[in-house]
């Protein structure tokens, strides 16, 4: 229902909803608030609805959540940006609740409002409100508090600027940790505002007790704050003021900090400039990838190939390259695969000799790891090596892994391989995937597990999709159709599976030609889930093939099935014969 044609509630109804004992009508009142302003008015939507709102105590949680989204975009309805401080006394009250997602909401919106209000009323509306909530008796005020500065701060005189900045210093200092993680959070935001001259002065040194807080919880925060910090500030500044901070951190005695250090270090980087990188950076990031803790060396791993590229590649080979053999071999098989995600991406750092020597025996080792993803993240990204090593080093010493991964005994491993076969014939050509690995793709259809021979005839289509319908009649064809005589019915089936896939790609011709007449045979199987499945695969056809073939082979086979002693086979021949008749209306 559009919103025009939505009725236009009073104020009465309303009020009742919102003090109804259903927490539902309570919702569908508050989500209706635009379209009971527009019949209130401007006028007594200002004087009356507004004041209703911010008296109504209501305590679900979600109805607040509501009320803090539906009051951001509410300017239009009171009257527009002069009105707009009249939002505010609501919006303050959802600000100091207990729930967190409704604060966050509640301050969105008030910064949303904020950043569209006129600066006389920021600093008559807008500024007494923060003022307010940093002053609040309850933490969660202060915390919300924190995340206006940014929005308060610009349309401020010399004199509040002065005092705000002082107020922010103290929210870094509150006893309550909540109110310092906030003032934490937001400090990138806020310093994004102050003057430069006041950035190194009064926000270093609010920037400064973050990062020596007592609580972990704080201090992991202070680390984002580096790369937002490290972006406003000179090089010289940042490399005095930020990077002693970064290799403290990395140090630093909880494990959840040296964490948010791995996992920002790339920010980090760009923020200090290359020369600082190679110099203090290095160090701290080899002892990040050495930690005792597996979720540091997950995160640090993680970034391996990123921070390659900012070094060049002869300290990446003497520093860097160590700790990734470590790692390959690491306990944890999360830090292998999350080694094994980007290692890839390594080779067109260090380029084609490193690779070779280096980084060749590391991939073949994650190739034969125990762990499924650790292989799968390697295969993933073939392609990355293949440009800086060629087709004939890599199928020399990948591809013998990746053949034995196709007969791995976990079915899970086989799949994800056939999944990445596509992937590997774009990127390793047609010659070398018909040398190498057209066999195994024929091999899949017969496997034990349902799965794996539905993903191989999907594989099958993909393939003739990639090398094209002349190639896959050469190559793929005539093997599909020898295996329709298999003796177990559940491999017949997966072959009819493959026909249905592979017709729309091979086109009218060799679909009538030679696909065809194997189905058309396969309706006379002894087995009703054979004749059934004939039947879906003829009504699939319908649409590939001319009309007079219709009429001519596919329709009687259908006829003939629709008259079959079992059920089901009638059923999907009779919805095949409806289909042929549809079509036939339709042209």
């Amino acid at each position: 229902m559009s919103m025009v044609d939505e009725p236009l509630y009073p104020i009465a109804v309303l009020i009742d909803e919102l003090k109804n004992d259903d927490i539902q009508l309570r919702l569908n009142s508050i989500r209706r608030l635009s379209t009971i302003a527009r019949a209130l008015g401007e006028d007594r939507t200002r004087k009356e609805l507004i004041p209703f709102l911010s008296e109504n105590n209501d305590d679900d949680d979600e109805v607040l959540l509501a009320m803090a989204e539906e009051l951001g975009v509410f300017i239009p309805y009171v009257g527009g940006v002069e009105h707009a401080h009249v939002l505010l006394p609501p919006l303050e009250t959802l600000c100091t609740v207990e729930e967190t997602c409704v604060r966050d909401k509640a301050v969105e919106s008030l910064c949303r409002i904020g950043s569209q209000m006129r600066e006389g009323d920021l600093v008559n509306w807008f500024i007494p409100l923060v003022k307010r909530l940093a002053a609040g008796e309850w933490f969660t005020a202060r915390v919300s508090a924190c995340g206006l500065f940014h929005i308060a701060y610009p349309s401020a005189s010399e004199t509040l600027k002065t005092e705000l900045r002082s107020i922010y210093s103290q929210l870094c200092q509150d006893d309550m940790p909540m109110v310092r993680r906030s003032a934490a959070t937001n400090l990138g935001k806020f310093a994004a505002t102050v003057e430069p001259a006041h950035l190194k002065t009064d926000i270093m040194s609010i920037f400064e007790d973050l990062t020596q807080d007592d609580q972990d919880s704080v201090r992991l925060l202070a680390v984002e704050g580096c790369a937002a910090l490290g972006k406003l500030l000179e090089p010289q500044d940042c490399v005095a003021h930020i990077l002693p901070v970064i290799v403290n951190f990395s140090q630093d005695k909880s494990w959840r900090v040296r964490y948010m250090v791995a996992n920002q270090l790339y920010e980090l980087c760009e923020a200090v400039g290359p020369d600082p990188t190679r110099t203090d950076l290095v160090p701290a990031y080899v002892r990040l990838l050495r930690d005792n803790e597996a979720e540091v060396r997950i995160a640090a791993a993680g970034k391996v190939t990123k921070f390659c590229r900012i070094l060049n590649p002869e300290l990446a080979i003497q520093h860097i390259l160590p700790c990734v053999k470590e790692l390959s071999s690491d306990s944890s098989q999360h830090v292998r695969s999350a080694l094994a995600s980007v290692i890839m991406g390594m080779a067109l750092v260090l380029g084609k000799d490193a690779t070779i020597e280096q980084l060749l025996p590391i991939f073949l080792s994650l190739l034969k790891d125990e762990f499924p993803d650790v292989r799968l993240n390697i295969i993933s990204k073939l392609d990355q090596v293949n440009q800086v090593i060629g087709i004939d080093l890599l199928s020399q010493s990948l591809l013998p892994a990746i053949v034995e991964l196709a007969e791995d005994r976990h079915w899970r491993v086989r799949l994800a391989i056939i999944e990445y076969i596509p992937l590997l014939a774009s990127q390793l050509g047609v010659g070398f995937f018909d040398d190498k690995l057209g066999s195994l793709c024929m091999q899949w259809l017969q496997d034990k597990v349902y799965s794996i021979r539905d993903a191989a005839a999907n594989n099958l289509k993909r393939l003739a999709e990639e090398f094209g319908p002349e190639w896959a009649m050469q190559h793929i064809v005539p093997q599909v159709l020898e295996m329709i005589d298999n003796p177990h019915y559940l491999y017949r089936m997966t072959i009819l599976r493959a026909i249905c896939l592979l017709a729309p790609v091979m086109g009218s011709e060799i679909t009538c030609s030679k696909l065809l007449p194997v189905v058309v045979t396969a309706s006379k199987d002894r087995v009703p889930n054979i004749k059934f499945n004939v039947a879906k695969v003829l009504q699939s056809l319908i649409p590939i093939v001319d009309q007079s073939v219709v009429e001519k082979t596919i329709r009687p086979s259908l006829v003939e099935l629709s008259e079959d002693p079992d059920v089901d086979v009638r059923f999907f021949a009779t919805q095949a014969l409806q289909a042929i008749d549809h079509v036939m209306m339709s042209s």
